[in-house]
């Protein structure tokens, strides 16, 4: 278990700011495929994945339990995490998401691309930059932003979550899915003919994130994040899940 300086400094104010309830209530987001950043649920029920694992993690570290709130997207996240409904999330930053809650480090890096079926003419992100092109993303998130601003010409479709996203690709209704391009890959593999393109809308890494002003928290989780990285637990947790190709984020 990794200890941290900052609940060994304070713990009382820790706790009340990170397990009030005597529980730390840590946000996920569910879609069909698990990744660094997805989650799915387990027979009983139970999330499964990155953030899950990391999540009981920091739980350990506070000697309380994790209780999660399932989400469809990182957008209901963020509204969950802003309103103090949960203690903790791990989130894609962007700056919008900076106004609303606050960030500790990063775990890991990613892009964002779309994915396209394969009887399409779609080569690269600006192909699909002209009228008439439509391309989903999941509402309210870091990716749906940056498509908006590099496809200036096409419309933005904003759907509830991965799975309706990409069974509207199957069925025609948009042309083009927006997501991270590692969570992209198990989609196209089930997808005949379709491909991933060239080329991103942005870049950026998903971080640990806890509501404003909770100093202790942040100081906390912060320290926590830090220490997975140095200590290996992140590659550990990424490899237990299946995510050995994912790249972890550099320490800051």
């Amino acid at each position: 278990m990794i200890v941290t300086a900052a609940l060994a400094g304070d713990a009382g104010a820790v706790r009340k700011e990170l397990a009030a309830i005597g529980k730390l209530r840590v946000g996920v987001v569910s879609a069909p495929k698990a990744n660094v950043f997805f989650v799915v649920a387990d027979a009983g029920g139970k999330p499964r994945g990155v953030t899950a694992d990391l999540g009981d993690e920091l739980a350990r570290t506070l000697d309380v339990a994790a209780e999660f709130s399932v989400a469809h997207n990182s957008g209901e996240l963020t509204d969950e995490l802003e309103k103090g409904l949960i203690d903790v999330a791990f989130l894609p930053v962007d700056d919008e998401r900076k106004k609303r809650v606050e960030f500790g480090p990063a775990y890991v890096q990613f892009e964002s691309t779309c994915l396209v079926l394969g009887s399409s003419d779609f080569r690269t992100n600006d192909d699909l930059d002209r009228p008439g092109v439509r391309v989903a993303g999941e509402a309210n998130t870091t990716t749906i932003r940056a498509a908006a601003r590099a496809l200036k010409l096409a419309t933005i479709v904003p759907v509830p979550s991965v799975g309706e996203a990409i069974d509207m690709l199957r069925n025609g209704k948009v042309d083009a899915f927006a997501l991270g391009r590692e969570a992209l890959a198990p989609y196209q593999e089930e997808i005949p003919g379709s491909r991933i393109l060239d080329g991103h809308l942005h870049a950026t890494s998903i971080a640990i994130a806890v509501p404003k002003n909770r100093p202790a928290a942040l100081a906390h989780v912060s320290a926590f994040l830090q220490d997975a990285k140095a200590s290996g637990l992140i590659r550990k947790v990424f490899d237990g899940q299946g995510q050995r190709s994912a790249t972890i984020a550099p320490a800051e």
